[in-house]
Parts: structure tokens; C-alpha cells; sequence
């Protein structure tokens, strides 16, 4: 016959190996915190690229409606006699310094006075931002020139993560004699600094 002591021996080790079987091992653990660690730093990496590029989205956008502005105002005619009779010509909106002019601190949203934007320059191009910004805005037309001659340079400038570096995005068009502007190019110098 089986002792009692044997049984509870016995009964003791069944028990151990169920708990056992039941925990984790360190190995499985530390596996799990890896494949964690990998995901988060693959989260903060995908998080921080779409702040910046939400950031250097205001650029592309206030440039697209600086474009605008400047097409519409190249597309409108103006008599250069100043007596409505002619000859009637096409000039872009008259140049625009940086605005705001005490520039933007660096890595900050600042709201620009509703003054910087009340500029021959900007109220030609119908343009101004009332919300707070990222990038500083300089605008350059040539009135002194009408048709396949004029160009105008729109740019926006910014230190988006406060290193030094400036972002620059450059757009550039020109007019046509048919009284039509069309872009010539748009480029991103350190887009994501």
C-alpha cells in the first residue's frame, strides 16, 4: 500500500508542475517587452514625421492661396494711362516684405498683427492669416513689367523644431501675354526642419 506521506509527495509535484505550466517564462516576457519597445518607437516615429508634416502643411496651403491671389490679380487689366482709355497691361501685385516682420520665435506659433497685413502688397493679393502661424510669408511681384516678362516669388520660411535650420518653400510663376500666370516651380528646401 501507497504511504500517506508518498500522496502528499506526490500531490505536491502534480501541483508545482499545473503552476508551472500556467506562468510565463522570463524568456516569454522579455520577448513581449521587446516587441513592445519596437511598436512604440515605430508609434513616436510615425507620430512626430506627421506633426511636421502638418506643420509644412500651412506652408503649401497659404502658398497655394498667395498663388491664387497673384494669378487674379495678373489676370485683371489695368490701364496704364490712368485715363481708362489704355493701353491695358498685366502686372502682378506690388512686393510684400516678411511678414510678420519681427519674424517668428523659433519653433513657435505666433499670431501676426492684422496691420502687417493690411500692405498694398497683401491686400492686392487678398490675402492675410488670422490664425497663429509657423512661417514668416515674403512676396515679390514685378509691377515694373506686363506680359511674358513678369514673375512673381512667393516664399515661406520657418524653424519648424527649433535646431537653426530654416525651412524654405519657394514658389515661382510667371506671366504669359495672353494675360494668363502659370506656375513655374515649387520648391521645399529642408522641408522638415
Amino acid at each position: 500500500m501507497i504511504s500517506t506521506e508518498r500522496l502528499v509527495e506526490e500531490d505536491m509535484l502534480k501541483a508545482l508542475l499545473r503552476k508551472r505550466e500556467d506562468g510565463f517564462t522570463l524568456v516569454e516576457l522579455m520577448i513581449v517587452v521587446a516587441i513592445i519597445g519596437v511598436l512604440a518607437a515605430l508609434a513616436i516615429y510615425g507620430v512626430s514625421r506627421y506633426l511636421k508634416h502638418s506643420k509644412t502643411a500651412e506652408a503649401t496651403r497659404n502658398l497655394g492661396a498667395i498663388e491664387t491671389g497673384s494669378k487674379n490679380s495678373f489676370q485683371s487689366e489695368t490701364d496704364s494711362s490712368g485715363a481708362g482709355t489704355g493701353p491695358f497691361i498685366h502686372t502682378f501685385c506690388p512686393t510684400v516684405t516678411k511678414t510678420p516682420a519681427a519674424g517668428i520665435p523659433v519653433a513657435a506659433k505666433v499670431k501676426t498683427p492684422s496691420a502687417e497685413w493690411d500692405q498694398e502688397g497683401w491686400k492686392c493679393l487678398k490675402f492675410s492669416i488670422n490664425e497663429p502661424q509657423f512661417y514668416m510669408y515674403t512676396y515679390t511681384g514685378d509691377t515694373s513689367k506686363s506680359g511674358t516678362d513678369a514673375v512673381y516669388t512667393a516664399k515661406a520660411e520657418g524653424d519648424l523644431d527649433g535646431n537653426g535650420t530654416s525651412s524654405l518653400f519657394e514658389l515661382v510663376g510667371k506671366g504669359a501675354s495672353t494675360g494668363d500666370a502659370t506656375r513655374v516651380s515649387l520648391k521645399a528646401t529642408n522641408e522638415d526642419e
